[in-house]
């Protein structure tokens, strides 16, 4: 019999760790023969299909998303038609909620798998090919004639060691520029607003297995790893002796982690001092900084503590720190959820991320969004479109917020720029003015090039301020923009005017270095952005760019 597990991620560069995990957990059944294959959302659906076809599969595995599973269920159909014998099984978050109505809406899906599906998936194979009835294997619905069957709920597994390493199996695409592995499985929280909600406590692979994974990760050379666990500091002697052995055997890879900054003790933030620059990267979930609306969805989180371990991490370790808002949690008005912005970059984050709130089959929060009166889609993503707090229009603007924090913050390109901003008033309050200014003028809609970013943002300046202080942005802003590539050809609107723009260098050939290329820029400012706290006062700056085959540009600021 042959097996297909199939997923659509939502970019290529995405793994899968869900498949592999099931191919190993089935690969010890005999006259099984197993494949996997990964697709993307991204692709033409009659090409999608035309390969889910060529496969010639006896039983189809999709695993589902909340940005796969419309299109995952259209393919599903089509392939029925095509193959009316295929078993066509659904598992994944997106279908372990109401699986017995989306199987009697959708007449190709055979069988959905709910939960953690290793064992369920090794013994629904296994009574596939031996032809036996169903009724016995717990965590599934099924269909036999014209009725949907649900059976038990299956008990998470107790000892995840028993799922064979996939890593180990060679099953896991390991040439992907980002392999993701889990290490733990649960949350020590409770959150109404998330998956890991729904399941209590949280259990772990040993550390026995944890290592020889990570080893062999990193002896492959896997450019970033990140690690899925929900919080994975949840111990933290535990979360101590994984990083030690990362930075023992590590030979260059990058490792994401999700954790609870409030977590950290004193001994992990003494390890985390030795981290190479860079090596690690933190991604912390603050969701909101109010203390009553985090009460509200049992988010048990110290933000005093959280604030002052980030700041920790900022001031004495090299890793990098994300950070997560949710936007429209219960009681968090736009003013509030500004404030919590504002609290974010009080922080100096590298990253900042905000996400409107998605009110997620089997949460919680489907309940307090039905008591508060919210309205949400209906459809994946389920994302809210107006709260008792926030209007949509509020929602539209805190989306525009998003999406600058992602081009002007997040991408680094403004750091003078946003330092002049942040002078005369708070970050937040600018945003949220630039967001109305960017939908007005209909530059949200379309993709933006770093050359039209850098002019929307002038044009944003030009009408925001006046004098003394425009003159000011102008200056930081031609700072940022030598920053990004030797300013030749046609130069942005507030190149002119202003300081003395100073004369472009000639391009040279550096005779030393064979096929590198250095062209300069000289410029004079009216102040040293290259000193912390700046010097102000006339400066002459010499932008030096180096080009070469295979290694990009590199800006060096003298």
């Amino acid at each position: 019999m042959k097996i297909l597990l199939a997923t659509l991620h939502a970019k290529y560069v995405h793994a899968s760790l869900a498949l592999p995990y099931l191919a190993s957990a089935s690969a010890t059944l005999p006259g099984l023969e197993c494949g996997i294959l990964e697709l993307t959302i991204n692709e033409q659906p009659d090409q999608l299909l035309a390969k889910l076809y060529a496969e010639r599969a006896d039983v189809v595995m999709f695993s589902c998303y909340i940005w796969n599973t419309e299109l995952t269920l259209k393919l599903a159909s089509d392939l029925k038609q095509l193959a009316p014998d295929t078993f066509i099984v659904l598992g994944g978050p997106e279908v372990s909620f109401g699986s017995f109505d989306m199987m009697v809406r959708n007449g190709a899906i055979d069988c959905i798998v709910r939960g953690e599906g290793e064992q369920s998936c090794r013994e629904l194979l296994q009574a596939l090919d031996g032809g036996m009835p169903l009724d016995d294997i717990a965590g599934i619905t099924y269909r036999e004639g014209e009725e949907v069957i649900a059976n038990p709920e299956r008990l998470a597994l107790a000892e995840l060691d028993r799922i064979p390493s996939p890593f180990a199996a060679g099953l896991v695409d390991l040439g992907k520029p980002l392999v993701y592995y889990e290490t733990s499985r649960g949350c020590p929280f409770s959150c109404a607003f998330c998956m890991s909600s729904i399941e209590s406590g949280v259990r772990s692979f040993s550390l026995e297995r944890t290592k020889g994974d990570l080893l062999l990760l990193m002896e492959a050379g896997v450019q970033t790893v990140k690690l899925a666990d929900r919080t994975f500091n949840y111990d933290a002697r535990r979360a101590d002796e994984i990083w030690r052995f990362i930075l023992e055997h590590n030979r260059g890879s990058k490792f994401h982690f999700e954790i609870a900054a409030e977590l950290l003790t004193e001994d992990n933030l003494a390890l985390l001092a030795q981290v190479p620059a860079g090596m690690f990267r933190f991604e912390i979930g603050v969701q909101s900084g109010g203390e009553e609306t985090l009460a509200k969805v049992e988010r048990t989180s110290s933000l005093e503590k959280l604030y002052a371990n980030v700041e920790r991490l900022k001031s004495a370790t090299g890793v990098t720190v994300h950070l997560d808002l949710v936007a429209g949690l219960p009681g968090e008005s736009l003013e509030g959820f500004l404030a919590s912005v504002q609290g974010l970059f009080a922080l100096n984050a590298d990253h900042i991320q905000v996400e409107p709130l998605k009110v997620l089959k089997g949460t919680a929060m489907r309940g307090i969004a039905r008591k508060e009166g919210y309205a949400y889609s209906e459809a994946a993503p389920y994302k809210i479109l107006r709260t008792p707090w926030l209007s949509f229009e509020e929602i539209r603007r805190i989306e525009g917020i998003s999406r600058l924090l992602d081009l002007v913050y997040n991408s680094g390109r403004f750091a003078a720029t946003l330092q002049v901003f942040a002078t005369d008033r708070p970050l937040s309050r600018l945003f949220n003015e630039a967001a109305q200014f960017f939908d007005s003028a209909g530059f949200l809609t379309n993709t933006l090039s770093l050359a039209s970013l850098f002019d929307a943002l002038w044009r944003f300046v030009a009408e925001w301020s006046d004098g003394e202080q425009r003159e000011r942005l102008r200056d930081a802003l031609c700072f940022d923009f030598c920053l990004t590539g030797y300013p030749g050809g046609n130069l942005p609107s507030f190149f002119a005017g202003g300081q003395e723009q100073g004369e472009p260098g000639v391009p040279l050939r550096l005779e030393s270095k064979p096929g590198e290329r250095v062209r300069y820029y000289r410029r004079t400012f009216a102040r040293d952005y290259r000193c912390t706290p700046w010097c102000e006062g006339p400066a002459t700056i010499t932008f030096v760019y180096r080009s070469a085959l295979g290694a990009g540009l590199r800006v060096q600021v003298l």
